[in-house]
């Protein structure tokens, strides 16, 4: 059974920067054959992707995080970043991290992240 888990979130002051990380048990290298994904979910409202990574190792972010957030992933470790900088109040979420293998999605608990003065 494939379990993740992310850490690295807290609280940042605008401008800032955080790691989060997701790491994958119960599975091998799960994160280099199949889809990864760090979504969001903003207080009272739907949960959106923020950033993917593909097998292949092709990106893709929303708009809203374009040039600020960078996904990537060490195989060794099982493990997936999501590098987050210039942080802005809107960045406000719990952020999860997805996999999907053989089509069916994995998801972690989630970890906090708040952004304000």
């Amino acid at each position: 059974q494939v379990q993740l888990v992310e850490s690295g979130g807290g609280l940042v002051q605008p401008g800032g920067s955080l790691r989060l990380s997701c790491a994958a048990s119960g599975t091998g290298s799960i994160f280099r054959f199949f889809p990864v994904g760090w979504h969001r979910q903003p207080p009272g409202k739907q949960r959106e992707l923020v950033a993917g990574i593909n097998s292949g190792g092709s990106t893709n972010y929303a708009d809203s995080v374009k040039g600020r957030f960078t996904i990537s992933r060490d195989n060794a470790k099982n493990t997936v970043y999501l590098q987050m900088n210039s942080l802005k109040p809107e960045d406000t979420a719990v952020y999860y991290c997805t996999v999907q293998k053989w089509g069916k999605d994995y998801w972690g608990p989630g970890t906090q992240v708040t952004v304000q003065s």
